[in-house]
């Protein structure tokens, strides 16, 4: 499991944070991976934390509370200047994420960050 955190990148609303507990009592601890596919666009895909290896070039962004959110290391490069807030709007979640099914989903918001020396 890839340990390599670049900077804490990632925050989240407080209605993902009530979200996010309410999966972590129905399937216990859970990791977010940042799609990159074209299909959940900027979905979060949330993982039993278990059942999901991280790769070795996926990069940890940070944590919101005691769950960690990774992105692979080529997307990363691409939005290494954006900081991602996580949030949660109607709609379902990606196929194989824990919040599919829920009538609401995680979405992925992004800040532009300053770039060094700018």
């Amino acid at each position: 499991m890839s340990d390599r955190l670049v900077l804490d990148k990632v925050t989240a609303t407080p209605e993902a944070l009530e979200f996010l507990n309410e999966i972590i009592a129905d399937h216990g601890p859970v990791l977010f991976h940042q799609s990159g596919g074209c299909c959940d666009g900027s979905s979060p895909m949330c993982y039993p934390r278990n059942d999901y290896i991280v790769g070795e070039r996926d990069v940890l962004l940070g944590r919101i509370g005691e769950t960690p959110v990774y992105i692979s290391e080529s997307q990363y490069e691409a939005w290494k200047h954006t900081d991602l807030i996580l949030d949660v709007v109607p709609g379902r979640g990606g196929m194989f994420s824990l919040d599919n099914g829920r009538e609401k989903r995680f979405l992925t918001r992004s800040v532009i960050c300053a770039l060094p020396g700018k």
